[in-house]
């Protein structure tokens, strides 16, 4: 099957019932690979971690995110239906051959667990009611193990509650201590201004709106009369984050790539959908619909399919560079858990409100505890960011949280190694080598703060190398400083956003360099990329990173890059950088650069209107500059 013949991507997406058809268009193509025994999910030959058995476990449970609140939403799939009752029937029987079998610490499994525990508590008569008592204790047994072992200390909590969540409304019984026990303890990761951590760790990403607030909101709703002030504390801190996170959405439905997990995909809106669910107006209930439907419009009608119609592993296509090691090929039915609120009556104000846009935002805003600047210029989104970092290493860590920038335009791009800039595809970012191999860029911040609409950080990619690094936001641009106190010769290389070389087969060739006397920009139909050196010696020019190397086009891509050499002592390096998915808004910004005034031993960063918006004072003190 073409891309284009796949029937979702031809889904307008407008009203309930489209998004009720969606789920149908997901979920319908796995019909093929369900085992002979209905408990597991065969559907692509990649492997993750975990052992092929729980991979397909995985598989078979993570389309219930769709089909559940399909189901309370009165949706009809009697195929599936029959699926899931016979699966759930022999994968909890341990006398049968697809038994799911005997749980572990930490285990793949009880992340799984959820989403069974969701069809409990919503849906009791498709997966409940219908079986034998003795299966309905082998299902209690088999989920009870959450209980018995430890999961991660981190938003895995949550599996544990949503199991007991489930018992409780189906009047099982369950450990209630431990239970109080494990909600306290998620609640002890609360950071303030609507934000947690997702557990000991610094990083701050998609797991707080997927994770803690979607499973927190299904338990305050479902919970409300049984444990009415926590239920009050979980709506009252969404209703603060969602005035943080609506700045990770553009108006034309996509939102920042930032983090790992990124094959969940729109999981990334599912915190509206979870919002909606818990009856909790954050914003107007047109606001919330047009997030959410635009949301899904793009994510849609990107080509995420493999021919079949299933869900290919990777972001904006199949893309196994970027996937983490638990990235299974069901990982991506995830992602289903924005169609909660298909779970609200048709009566629903939310279907009822007509599409609205986003809320005037403010141009940029700071966001204390993901240390990020959030900059917005038409649908063009952007993050300037510093001191993420996840503890456990994730794959391309670096990439996926220490970069200067992140982009709804531009992405990011992961490398296929480090040996040189081409396999490096080193965009937003500013990397050094020795001999012109093996490139090290930030990765770990030694020091992180964020004041007066900038970010400092200090980090060192050799341990007698030490780089201080400003990011300031511009209108259109933003700015670098680097200050390097160095005892290696080395060379570096500073990239800006990654475009793509090509949007579609074609024999012509719209790439158009623009040279300036200390830049180099690409201009395309498609937007513009651009980079400028303001401070420091160094040459440009555009490298051709690999195919496949950035998470939102699977072309090769353009990557402006400044070029340098330094030796041992004190340097300093500034640079701006623009880029724009409009191509006529991108030539207006290359035309109207930024500027540095030098004033003392101060550096003073001057719009192209001689507006002085940026002073780092004391910053040209050391004679080595």
């Amino acid at each position: 099957m073409k891309f284009n013949q796949i029937p979702i991507m031809k889904n307008p997406l407008k009203t309930r019932e489209d998004v009720m058809e969606a789920v149908k268009q997901l979920c319908l193509p796995l019909v093929d690979f369900y085992s002979n025994g209905k408990s597991l999910l065969d559907v692509g030959r990649t492997s993750a971690i975990s052992r092929n058995q729980v991979i397909q476990m995985e598989g078979f449970s993570r389309p219930l995110w769709g089909l559940v609140p399909f189901w309370k939403g009165g949706g009809d799939c009697p195929a599936l239906e029959d699926v899931y009752v016979e699966g759930i029937r022999n994968g909890t029987n341990p006398d049968h051959e697809e038994y799911w079998g005997t749980i572990t610490d930490v285990d793949q499994r009880m992340v799984e667990m959820a989403a069974l525990s969701l069809g409990l508590m919503l849906v009791p008569d498709k997966l409940w009611h219908p079986l034998t008592d003795q299966e309905k204790q082998n299902l209690y047994l088999w989920l009870n193990q959450i209980n018995e072992k430890k999961p991660v200390d981190n938003n895995w909590l949550f599996f544990r509650v949503m199991v007991n969540t489930a018992f409780d409304t189906l009047g099982l019984p369950y450990d209630q201590i431990l239970q109080e026990k494990t909600l306290t303890r998620l609640e002890e990761f609360y950071l303030g201004v609507g934000w947690f951590s997702d557990g000991n760790t610094p990083q701050v990403d998609y797991y707080i709106p997927f994770g803690f607030y979607f499973y927190g909101l299904i338990y305050a709703e479902v919970m409300k009369d049984k444990d009415p002030e926590r239920s009050k504390r979980f709506k009252d801190r969404a209703k603060v984050f969602a005035k943080s996170f609506i700045y990770w959405f553009s108006e034309d439905g996509s939102s920042i790539p930032f983090g790992r997990s990124l094959t969940y995909r729109f999981a990334q809106g599912s915190f509206w959908s979870a919002c909606a669910f818990a009856d909790l107006e954050v914003y107007s209930w047109g606001v919330m619909k047009g997030i959410i439907l635009r949301h899904l419009r793009w994510w849609l009608s990107k080509p995420i399919y493999h021919s079949d119609g299933t869900l290919s592993i990777g972001y904006a296509y199949p893309n196994l560079i970027m996937a983490e090691k638990y990235n299974a090929p069901g990982s991506p039915y995830w992602a289903l858990k924005i169609f909660l609120l298909l779970a609200l009556d048709e009566n629903h104000p939310l279907w009822a409100a007509e599409e609205e846009p986003l809320p005037k935002l403010e141009h940029t805003k700071g966001l204390l505890h993901p240390n990020m600047i959030i900059s917005r210029d038409g649908d063009h989104v952007y993050a300037l960011t510093s001191g993420q970092y996840a503890l456990f290493e994730p794959a391309h860590t670096a990439e996926k949280y220490a970069k200067f920038a992140y982009s709804t335009a531009f992405g990011f791009s992961v490398p296929k190694s480090n040996y040189d800039l081409i396999q490096g595809a080193f965009d937003s970012m500013l990397v050094f080598s020795e001999e012109n191999m093996y490139y090290r860029g930030r990765r770990k911040c030694e020091e992180v703060m964020m004041e007066d609409g900038a970010i400092f950080s200090r980090w060192k990619p050799w341990s007698n190398v030490e780089v201080n690094t400003w990011l300031i936001p511009l209108e259109g641009w933003h700015v670098r400083i680097h200050k390097i106190q160095t005892e290696r010769s080395l060379t570096t290389a500073e990239g800006g956003f990654a475009i793509a070389r090509e949007k579609e087969i074609s024999l012509h060739n719209f790439h158009q360099e623009l040279v300036d006397a200390d830049g180099i920009a690409t201009h395309c139909p498609w937007g513009l990329s651009g980079i400028i050196n303001l401070f420091g010696e160094r040459s440009s020019s555009l490298v051709l990173a690999d195919p496949n190397t950035n998470v939102l086009h699977s072309s090769t891509s353009f990557i402006p890059t400044l070029h340098g050499n330094i030796s041992p002592g004190t340097h300093l390096y500034a640079t701006a950088v623009t880029g724009h998915s409009d191509s006529n808004r991108g030539k207006f910004l290359w035309e109207h650069k930024p500027k540095l005034v030098l004033r003392k031993d101060n550096l003073v960063i001057v719009t192209h209107e001689n507006k002085e918006v940026y002073e780092i004072k004391g910053i040209l003190s050391d004679s080595t500059v």
